[in-house]
């Protein structure tokens, strides 16, 4: 009976992974899955952390908790980014080895790359330049988090793997009017648009900058598939200090392209128009999925079906907020 503690479950990502580990208990896999909330643990309580790990001594460890936001958050909490995301990844991954747990595998982000990084971005390209400064705190913690693993399997002779999403977008995803991420953020406001009979839907920035977006059914595929790979396999597609696995679907949209697709998808018939004073970000991410294609997996699932059941539940839980009133 395999023992895998889930850091984040609750999280789009964590609880994607977690629905498909459940999938595989409900076939018969021997599995126990361990799960805490926030108010049950508080992964930034380093004393906490390690009672835990002690414990409950999981043989394999999801860290898919992270403080995580868009632009206007990055910019606004940029101290909470940085500490929050260190004193996870620092406290879970330690506490992890000390408890004895031989496995793990960290999720990370693509905002480690260099801002002007070639596209599209090779595994290779980390630590080449110099970050996006709207979200510099937040990717020096997830570039920290690759090299925690790392360091710990060379000093140590552990097995911590890092993947690296694309944009994700899916269930459970934040939907707050402010602290979203692009593609949650413009599904709520042409779906309110489109509600109050609005004529114009204004989106930040040019509507040029083109972004991956990768549905988080396909990377809790990939996020189990990297962690189940034999450990020869593993090693034979990374090396000791470029360790990470970039996780994505390959190809990219304009925001402005996207816009329109999540009009069509909302049913908005209006205007859309772009508010140039507001920021750009980087003006293209897309990941060079190959070294994944190699070990034999792709994504699946297409931009317009995912943004459609994406959108179908939102649906449902704004109908289920509103019940609850």
């Amino acid at each position: 009976m395999r023992k895998i503690y889930v850091a984040g479950h609750r999280g789009m990502v964590g609880g994607a992974i977690l629905r498909k580990l459940q999938d595989r208990q409900a076939a018969g896999e021997a599995l126990t899955l361990i799960t805490r909330t926030h108010s049950e643990l508080d992964l930034t309580d380093q004393a906490a952390v390690r009672a835990f790990m002690q414990a409950e001594k999981p043989d394999v460890v999801v860290l898919a908790a992270a403080k995580v936001g868009g632009i206007h958050a990055n910019n606004t909490y940029p101290a909470d980014f940085i500490y929050k995301n260190l004193m996870i990844e620092c406290n879970v991954i330690h506490q992890a080895f000390e408890a004895g747990v031989k496995h793990l595998l960290q999720l990370g982000s693509s905002c480690i790359y260099p801002r002007e990084a070639a596209q599209p971005m090779r595994e290779d390209a980390l630590l080449t330049g110099i970050l996006e400064p709207t979200n510099e705190p937040y990717a020096v913690a997830k570039i920290a988090g690759i090299k925690l693993c790392e360091s710990y399997n060379r000093q140590h002779g552990v097995d911590y793997r890092s993947v690296m999403p694309t944009n994700l977008y899916g269930p459970g995803d934040n939907f707050h009017p402010e602290n979203s991420h692009v593609l949650p953020a413009l599904i709520r406001r042409f779906h309110e648009a489109q509600r109050d009979g609005l004529d114009e839907v204004v989106i930040w920035g040019t509507g040029k900058p083109r972004r991956e977006f990768l549905h988080v059914d396909d990377m809790a595929e990939a996020s189990l598939f990297v962690l189940d790979l034999p450990r020869d396999v593993y090693e034979a597609n990374t090396q000791p200090m470029l360790s990470h696995i970039n996780v994505g679907c390959g190809s990219d949209i304009s925001i402005g392209e996207l816009a329109a697709l999540v009009a069509q998808v909302t049913g908005f018939k209006g205007r859309i128009t772009q508010d140039t004073s507001k920021p750009d970000g980087t003006l293209r991410k897309l990941m060079d999925v190959s070294r994944l294609a190699d070990m034999g997996w792709t994504a699946s699932i297409g931009l317009e079906d995912g943004i459609r059941e994406t959108y179908a539940w939102f649906l449902e839980q704004s109908q289920g907020d509103l019940r609850a009133k």
